[in-house]
């Protein structure tokens, strides 16, 4: 089965620096309805303030993304040469200016070379005609290692539907929907309704899950179009149609989250920390990330050193409810701290050897409550420090 009615193109404008993709395109033969999440950063891009507006239409045709450039504190320059590459494309594509939404990523401050970019718009249309999705993936990449691309099939009333969706992200990743994009595409008929709350439900579980360094970018996007073209009969909450849409798509997006986790700048552990026994789940997200973005933690993670009390005091401070005679710590099924105490030397010996694996599960239970939240964290590396060094030479 084949993604139906969208098309994709990639090519390189030489953004930021020559020798690789950089301006990608996403086109529907049709019109598509959309739901999106943009950062919640007070300091927002102009291609963010663009989308956000037009997201808000609930439909559209067209995609043009960048890579290598951010166009956020570019002020009204910034903000007038986005539009006009929006326009341009669009105009290319014989679509409205308001059907085609824009999203940026790479370095802050730097106005877009808009010779180089407005040179790039005739052939990234052109190559709608041979373009994949491996491309676009490919086009959004800044320190990313490799491609992020996840491909599910559905069905809805015995009419198979498609979901694929790419992500780039590796660095300044504490996405709070909301430097992270992410698109996916649907051929399925999804309620427009239905749509928007399945797509915010399924971010907060994904997204909204995973942190590299607690930094919540300016230009975090995601994004979901669905444009009907596999012809199922429409997709609604409250089917099991509906719910096994949200299960493929929360799949999907999870599947991509964590992919951008494991491909954290420098990072050479993927974590899966769970808080459970809280007072509320909200509770337990809030005591997750601060151990997930303890600066000491991921530099115990790094150093495969087994080193709970950084972990219990990351806890303490995020200033959620807990009894520390009640906490119980495990590194996978290693039980480190009982009652809020070190459960010994055999457990230090068994928790190393744990830590020396590239995954391993991190577990606190607070023992007051149901509160339940997971969290995708990694360590935090040298290389971290030398990739940021010099991200911007």
């Amino acid at each position: 089965m084949e993604l139906k009615g969208y098309r994709f193109s990639a090519v390189e404008a030489a953004i930021k620096k020559p020798g690789r993709l950089d301006l990608g395109l996403i086109f529907s033969e049709a019109p598509a309805s959309v739901a999106a999440v943009f950062t919640t950063n007070q300091v927002q891009a102009a291609p963010v303030l663009i989308s956000r507006a037009r997201a808000k239409n609930g439909s559209c045709r067209a995609l043009l993304v960048n890579s290598g450039n951010a166009n956020a504190c570019t002020g009204e320059q910034g903000m007038a040469d986005a539009l006009d590459c929006g326009r341009r494309t669009a105009e290319s594509l014989g679509l409205p200016d308001d059907e085609l939404l824009i999203a940026s990523t790479g370095v802050i401050g730097q106005p877009l070379p808009m010779e180089r970019f407005r040179k790039g718009i005739q052939p990234l249309v052109d190559g709608l005609a041979v373009g994949t999705l491996d491309d676009l993936a490919r086009a959004i990449m800044t320190t990313d290692t490799f491609e992020k691309i996840e491909r599910r099939r559905g069905e809805a009333a015995g009419v198979g539907y498609c979901v694929e969706g790419v992500a780039k992200g590796a660095g300044m990743i504490q996405p709070n929907m909301a430097t992270m994009l992410s698109f996916l595409v649907t051929d399925a008929d999804v309620d427009p309704a239905f749509l928007r709350s399945a797509f915010a439900e399924s971010v907060d579980g994904s997204f909204n899950a995973i942190t590299v360094d607690g930094d919540t970018s300016t230009n975090d996007t995601a994004l979901i179009m669905a444009n009907g073209a596999a012809g199922n009969p429409c997709i609604k909450a409250g089917t099991p149609e509906g719910e096994a849409f949200v299960a493929l798509l929360h799949d999907v997006l999870l599947s991509l989250a964590k992919k951008i986790v494991k491909d954290g700048e420098g990072a050479t552990k993927f974590v899966e920390l769970t808080v459970t026994g809280a007072a509320s789940n909200a509770d337990a997200k809030k005591a997750a990330l601060s151990v997930a973005n303890s600066l000491l933690v991921k530099t115990a993670f790094f150093g495969q050193d087994a080193n709970w009390g950084r972990i219990i005091t990351a806890v303490g401070y995020s200033g959620v409810q807990m009894d520390q005679r009640l906490v119980e710590i495990r590194f996978d099924e290693v039980l480190m701290v009982v009652n809020g105490v070190f459960a010994g030397g055999d457990a230090e010996a068994a928790g190393t050897e744990v830590l020396k694996q590239k995954e391993f599960k991190v577990t606190i239970d607070l023992r007051i409550g149901a509160g339940r939240a997971v969290v995708y964290t990694s360590d935090l590396s040298y290389d971290y420090v030398r990739i940021n060094a010099d991200y911007r030479t």
